[in-house]
């Protein structure tokens, strides 16, 4: 007697579930079941990896139209995450400018807090980066996005948070090798 063929396609033992019982044990069937189900299988795999990229949280090779729609230069060096940010600045930076949109904008690029304060009579705008420790390594492109959406007239200052030394005396030597030297000691030129 010969030996039954075993489907290991998802889509094909379903399909097989749809016929009649007497086809189950004949080797024509399950293997033309097994060959359409993994066919089937790649086709879902690629429609649900095509339907990631509409989103720009879940877009990888998608990201590059985004950016082409948004007319944002790519920069395929940069790591996913910048670059989805970048996307989500620019989708947010739309309309009147309010302290809550400049706000959104700088959060899409730094997954901390920021507090955004105006100084009306100085014609100045404070970004404070409140649980980011250090600067952002996107900051250029913070920047760039909140220049983009600020009005002229406004100045735009940032403002970084850095180790205390309180922070420090509670580290290890392992710890503190962690940390990048720019945590420690702000840069001159912010």
């Amino acid at each position: 007697m010969s030996e039954a063929v075993t489907i290991t396609s998802a889509r094909g033992q379903v399909m097989l579930g749809y016929l009649p019982g007497y086809y189950a044990p004949s080797r024509v069937m399950c293997s033309l079941m097994e060959a359409e189900g993994t066919e089937l299988d790649l086709l879902q795999r690629a429609l649900d990896e095509t339907l990631t990229q509409f989103f720009v949280d879940t877009a990888t090779w998608g990201l590059d139209r985004w950016e082409s729609d948004l007319g944002i230069a790519t920069d395929p060096s940069k790591p996913l995450d910048q670059r989805r940010s970048l996307v989500k600045s620019k989708l947010r930076g739309t309309g009147t400018v309010t302290v809550a949109l400049m706000r959104s904008v700088a959060e899409s690029f730094d997954n901390g807090a920021i507090e955004v304060t105006q100084q009306p009579s100085l014609y100045t705008v404070t970004i404070r980066f409140v649980d980011t420790v250090g600067r952002p390594p996107n900051l250029d492109d913070i920047k760039d996005a909140l220049n983009a959406i600020v009005p002229a007239h406004l100045a735009v200052s940032y403002s970084f948070r850095y180790l205390t030394v309180n922070e420090v005396n509670g580290l290890t030597i392992n710890q503190m090798q962690s940390h990048p030297l720019t945590d420690f000691a702000p840069f001159l030129d912010a």
